[in-house]
């Protein structure tokens, strides 16, 4: 396995999540694994949405939290051609995950965007993208929309993308 690298970005409000998301999820490709990890209203759907929007889908594109896991048609010109957008919040057990069958899934040509997606990495498999968001604020409660966000690529589909990623999150 290759060594895991990491990125630090902040997002100021709900669009410049989105932003991210859409520029990482513009660099998708066919069987990657992405875990969105943060705390309840950390901004996990709005990133979600945001890397739907850089893949092309269409519509809305809400927290499959009750579904578990939800199916988008990518667009056209996309590098990938479905985006599997599961949430693990209500799950209590590891075979829990391992029954949802997402590596499976993703021998297609899918992405998978796991929201909670700490508590299943090891039901996932090893490669993975894991961006963590986490709210700050300047202690008196105010800056409450901007996020640190943290991406760590693990495993060999992210060893080459770091550059990459860094490109398309560095603030213009």
């Amino acid at each position: 396995m290759s060594d895991p690298w990491s990125l630090i970005v902040h997002s100021d409000d709900p669009e410049s999540t989105r932003r991210l998301g859409a520029a990482l999820g513009a660099l998708a490709r066919p069987g990657d694994l992405v875990l969105l990890v943060g705390g309840l209203g950390a901004g996990k759907t709005v990133l979600a949405q945001g890397f739907a929007a850089g893949l092309g889908v269409e519509g809305p594109v809400t927290s499959p939290t009750f579904t578990l896991v939800r199916q988008y048609r990518c667009g056209p010109g996309a590098p990938v051609r479905q985006l599997l957008h599961a949430d693990l919040y209500r799950l209590d057990h590891l075979a829990e995950v391992a029954d949802l069958a997402l590596p499976e899934l993703l021998e297609g040509d899918a992405v998978a965007l796991v929201e909670w997606g700490d508590v299943g990495a090891p039901a996932l498999g090893e490669g993975a993208l894991e961006i963590t968001l986490v709210p700050e604020t300047n202690g008196s409660g105010e800056g409450a929309e901007r996020r640190a966000v943290t991406l760590v690529g693990r495993g060999a589909p992210w060893s080459d993308r770091r550059a990459a990623m860094a490109e398309a999150v560095a603030p213009r």
